[in-house]
């Protein structure tokens, strides 16, 4: 079982910058492909970003294209996502999650096997 822990959201304003870091309980963490979905009220989840198990390789979604980097270091067992150029449209729930399965980057929920908690990302206008 792997547990994923999330830190690093907060209230911040519009224009402004947050890393959100996620630590993986498991040695075997370069193993896994890396996602970062992301759940406003009323909302469906919805992917962000993510990286493959020897970041050769990232996905974004559109709406953050150029504003938001994943990257992970293998050593530490974590994932982080580097959010510039903040929007108040950003404000959701952020989880990470781990796909043990795929070898490339996947952008659906249902593809995850593992979930952190969340953390809050609050961006005011």
């Amino acid at each position: 079982h792997v547990q994923l822990v999330e830190s690093g959201g907060g209230l911040v304003q519009a224009g402004g910058s947050l890393r959100l870091s996620c630590a993986a309980s498991e040695r075997s963490f370069s193993s896994y492909a890396m996602g970062w979905l992301r759940q406003a009220p009323g909302k469906e989840r919805e992917f962000v970003a993510g990286i493959s198990r020897s970041c050769a390789s990232t996905k974004y979604t559109d709406s953050v294209k150029g504003r938001f980097t994943v990257s992970r270091d293998n050593a530490k067992n974590t994932v982080y996502l580097q959010m510039n150029s903040l929007k108040p449209e950003d404000t959701a729930v952020y989880y990470c999650a781990a796909d043990l399965r795929s070898l490339g980057v996947v952008t659906g929920s249902r593809s995850y096997d593992y979930w952190g908690q969340g953390t809050q990302v609050t961006v005011s206008s």
